[in-house]
């Protein structure tokens, strides 16, 4: 791997893990503001993909859930930055975009890095999803997408 490929792929965990601080803040403002609970598909998912791999989740009752409500966030994380890894990669790539077309894409990457795995296991449909619904999950991801773009925009040195 050649060095500029290996600093823009460290430039873009750097980007997606800002991105996803903004995500998580931005979803926990919209919780304390309307005073809606948690989204439990995140867990749901971590469970389906365990099932589907044949990993058990080890314990049992409370101490399991537990388990399982750390796993979910933590495969946001990874989803966030490894999404911000393949932005980075693609900039080493020569692929230079203007901030909105750049905010844009990765709000897109975002959304279907998230929501495409959670909709192929069925864990949620988007096309039964409500305006509300389709605000509470667009605007985390336009808020990941604006400063992931800022972030790698800010870290480009012009190689």
């Amino acid at each position: 791997m050649s060095g500029a490929l290996v600093r823009w792929a460290l430039r873009g965990a750097a980007a997606g893990a800002a991105g996803t601080t903004a995500l998580n803040a931005v979803t926990y403002l919209d919780m304390a503001v309307r005073g809606r609970p948690a989204s439990s598909t995140p867990s749901e998912t971590v469970e389906r993909i365990a099932y589907g791999a044949h990993v058990k989740i080890p314990g049992s009752g409370e101490q399991r859930a537990n388990r399982v409500e750390g796993l979910a966030p933590l495969a946001g994380l990874a989803t966030g930055v490894g999404l911000g890894v393949v932005l980075g990669v693609v900039r080493a790539a020569g692929w230079r975009p203007g901030p909105l077309a750049g905010a844009l894409v990765a709000t897109a990457v975002a959304l279907v890095g998230a929501n495409g795995p959670m909709a192929v296991l069925g864990v949620s449909d988007p096309r039964t999803w409500s305006a509300a619904d389709w605000a509470a999950d667009l605007v985390p991801h336009l808020a990941y997408g604006g400063v992931t773009a800022a972030v790698l925009s800010g870290l480009d040195d012009g190689r």
